[in-house]
């Protein structure tokens, strides 16, 4: 990937370069799943680090509800939440049209029926979420993540919770911070090779 064009970034709405499928396997507590990744497409061939830690550190999901993957790629994070709460909708939403088309390719092989699988404007708008699950897409510049967040956190229902997984060199206490400034709660759960764990709750009922 060519991170100097703007279709070669796996945050393109339509990445150009060429496809790859790549198998990875995702071996967690009560999960083993083999998910279709590809190039263009976020954490191609491998489960990222980040990810692992996140999804070994974030407390068990809501057992019913509205679940997000902010940023699903091809779906790791949105795939364990639907095998680990089946009786929640998991939301799985990516600008990525190559990382919706695997993430709902790798939903229907795993036979897990309750990811809904779409861009952001194609997001239901009213709907709220019990919690919220990310490894954000740090490298699209400040402005664009602060703005980003914003909007979802936005629709976070009012006792639902927000988790985030950071890299220290990538900028989490900077990131923490700023949440803190918009009035939300910002506690650090976890911090292992440098990625940090963040939970982020309102500590009210006004909108961000």
């Amino acid at each position: 990937m060519n991170p100097s064009s703007p279709d070669g970034h796996y945050f393109s709405p339509e990445p150009s370069v060429a496809s790859d499928p790549r198998v990875v396997d995702v071996l967690l507590d009560g999960v083993d799943l083999q998910l279709q990744s590809d190039a263009g497409v976020f954490s191609h061939g491998q489960l990222d680090e980040a990810t692992r830690i996140f999804l070994d550190g974030v407390p068990s999901p809501p057992a019913h509800g509205n679940l997000l993957d902010l940023g699903c790629g091809y779906g790791p994070i949105a795939l364990t939440l639907a095998t680990w709460s089946p009786g929640a909708r998991v939301y799985a939403i990516d600008v990525n049209e190559r990382a919706c088309d695997l993430t709902r390719d790798n939903a229907r092989r795993a036979k897990l029926d309750n990811v809904h699988v779409s861009t952001p404007q194609q997001t239901p708008a009213d709907v709220v979420f019990d919690a919220i699950y990310s490894n954000p897409p740090i490298r699209i510049g400040k402005q664009a993540l602060h703005e980003l967040l914003a909007t979802w956190l936005q629709r976070l229902a009012p006792t639902g919770v927000c988790y985030l997984v950071v890299g220290k060199h990538l900028g989490a206490d900077s990131i923490a911070k700023w949440l803190t400034s918009q009035g939300l709660r910002v506690d650090r759960l976890s911090s292992k090779q440098s990625y940090r764990v963040l939970e982020v709750r309102r500590t009210d009922r006004e909108q961000i």
